[in-house]
């Protein structure tokens, strides 16, 4: 592959990877959570630490090895190539495809915005029923999410040149786009005068996370703050995709670190800042029940009652837009070293003329096509869901897990190979990735005992992945005996 990603490319790839539609609708069920204005900005806040301190140790690992694959190789290299597997699997079956998927029906419901025939329920092959609980359908709104993520699967394919240009154009325009929620966002405060910043840390109309677990007790707070990480986290995922891009970035030993630092920096800054203009234009309970949990619409109708909802719509198409690029070019280097290991499909390890890996892009795009494409069934309700959504719900436990490995492997790595190269040394260290490590913990303590309905599938997810492991194996082997 042909090093073509400077500093500025690599940083665009890290913030847009990680900014999409969902800050505009996850501080909803975070402020149901946690109770009050203060809290919900303390919720962002504690994912933005995680994020930067996960960020920064991951650049040691990053400087070490600045190779195609990102997590997938250090979990392959500090523990074993099961676990660097397991991640790869659950990466490529639900994280990232599933992650794709979600961002494109995004794009196209915030599309139906502007364009009313665009919906999930205007179909076009009406659902198709596989079990009872299991049904196929194409809607115009899934029909906009294939030729998005086909789209921008194709233009990847073509050569890196071609997907640092989306990257960078769209991921400047969201930038700019957010700093104008938050400039917006002080002005309505001072027209509007919002009445979060009197009483801001006192609990009210919040939901409890189990009978008498509430944010009014010191133990109850702990807890919601920590299930409300499952949405803030999610909106801040994505950091880590530039380093699966390691082999195609110049100086990577300087510039992958640098720019998931830089990158993690702007993108925190951005969502602390908007979730404080939720707070200075929208009353709480308004947050709280913003229609449809869209807290961002809801800001700029208050200040924009005739035109905010078509200016949040195209403000999330482009950060959907550049949000799936990201994702896209990204992801598909992960399943490449993954081939090369003969732990994916052969073809996946192949490059194309243009120097990309060509098949590994289509194997992404045709996963994530059909998790678009599979919906879920409630039978006593009659309502139609989405497989990717229950699945992402599943893994967002099993994810935070493979966090907390790869910044163990900075401890393992340090004492496994302490004479390897390290350009750039994780910050803080041993603290700050300790501290890490022993807040997600909790986080995902919290989650198996309050959440288990979401998170034990997660698990079984994972290991599904075991005996793929050994069947690719397998394969490999037999492979290599007949040649």
């Amino acid at each position: 592959m042909q090093p073509s990603l400077g500093l500025f490319d690599s940083t665009m790839i890290v913030a847009g990877s990680m900014i999409g539609a969902g800050l505009f609708i996850v501080s909803a069920d975070m402020a149901r959570l946690v109770g009050s204005a203060g809290w919900l900005l303390g919720s962002w806040v504690i994912t933005g630490l995680l994020t930067i301190a996960a960020a920064l140790a991951y650049g040691e690992l990053a400087a070490m090895m600045p190779k195609a694959g990102g997590q997938y190789v250090y979990l392959r290299e500090a523990w074993s190539p099961l676990c660097g597997f397991l991640y790869g699997w659950t990466f490529f079956m639900v994280i990232q495809t599933g992650t794709i998927a979600a961002v494109g029906v995004g794009f196209a419901r915030y599309f139906g915005t502007l364009w009313p025939s665009i919906s999930e329920n205007a179909y076009l092959i009406p659902p198709v029923h596989v079990t009872s609980t299991y049904a196929v359908s194409l809607s115009t709104a899934q029909l906009i999410s294939l030729v998005i993520i086909a789209l921008l699967t194709w233009t990847n394919a073509r050569g890196i040149n071609y997907g640092k240009l989306i990257q960078n154009t769209f991921t400047t325009a969201k930038i700019a786009g957010l700093l104008g929620v938050i400039v917006v966002g002080v002005v309505g405060w001072r027209i509007l005068g919002g009445s979060n910043f009197t009483n801001m840390w006192q609990p009210r109309g919040y939901t409890p996370v189990a009978p008498g677990i509430t944010p009014e007790t010191i133990f109850g707070l702990i807890a919601a703050l920590s299930i409300a990480q499952v949405g803030s986290l999610f909106c801040a995922d994505g950091w880590n995709n530039i380093t699966f891009t390691a082999g195609e970035v110049k100086n990577p030993r300087r510039n992958v670190p640098l720019s998931l630092a830089l990158g993690t920096f702007i993108v925190i800054a951005l969502y602390v800042g908007a979730n404080l203009a939720y707070v200075a234009v929208l009353p709480l309970e308004k947050i709280q029940h913003a229609p449809a949990d869209r807290v961002g619409g809801a800001m700029l109708q208050a200040i924009f009652p005739s035109i905010g909802a078509s200016l949040m719509a195209v403000a999330i198409m482009i950060s959907t837009f550049g949000c799936m690029n990201g994702l896209i070019l990204s992801g598909a280097r992960a399943f490449f070293a993954m081939a090369r290991d003969g732990l994916f499909f052969r073809r996946a390890a192949t490059i194309n003329r243009a120097r990309v890996p060509g098949a590994s892009l289509m194997m992404q795009g045709a996963w994530a096509c059909f998790l678009v494409l599979v919906r879920t069934y409630n039978p006593s309700t009659g309502v139609f869901g989405s497989l990717y959504s229950n699945l992402l719900d599943y893994v967002v436990s099993a994810d935070l897990l493979f966090y907390i490995l790869t910044i163990a492997a900075v401890f393992r790595l340090r004492r496994l190979r302490p004479d390897a190269a390290r350009p750039y040394r994780a910050w803080g260290y041993p603290v700050v990735p300790a501290l890490y490590i022993l807040i997600a913990a909790v986080i995902l303590a919290v989650l198996f005992v309050y959440r288990p309905a979401t998170t034990f599938p997660g698990l079984v997810i994972v290991l599904i992945g075991v005996p793929a492991y050994f069947a690719f194996r397998r394969s490999s082997a037999a492979f290599a005996s007949a040649k």
